[in-house]
């Protein structure tokens, strides 16, 4: 029997990807999150991190939000801002870094937003090296 489901990740405009999987781990405001087949349903949403879909070659896409939704071994990504990393370039990266941290010095934001820039700011830098 296979261990295996599919994944979808979709953006407004297009189908980023839709694959089988054998596990999948996400960031969600809980924590990293592992799914792996005949999970638990689940809804939840995405914080600022990386998506590793594990596959023959792993796929990583880098989200900075969105909602998730997992049943009948079927998860679903819906994001605006899934960008598969490695077509992303250093000069988009260190730009990413650059206005974050411009955001992040500013004291009229909010804990929410100070915690959502720092999740940001730290899988960029990873990215990055």
């Amino acid at each position: 029997m296979s261990e295996k489901f599919t994944i979808e990740i979709i953006s407004p405009d297009r189908s980023i990807i839709k694959t089988e999987t054998s596990e999948v781990v996400i960031p969600s405001f809980e924590g990293e999150m592992g799914i792996l087949k005949d999970h638990i349903p689940l809804i939840t949403f995405l914080r600022p991190g990386l998506i590793n879909i594990k596959t023959n070659t792993d796929q990583k896409f880098f989200v900075e939000e969105g909602t998730v939704e997992f049943s009948n071994n079927n998860l679903l990504i819906l994001t605006s801002t899934a960008k598969e990393v490695t077509k992303m370039n250093k000069k988009f990266i260190d730009t990413l870094i650059s206005e974050s941290e411009k955001k992040l010095d500013k004291n009229e934001i909010t804990d929410k937003e100070r915690y959502l820039l720092s999740y940001k700011l730290e899988t960029l830098r990873n990215i990055n090296q």
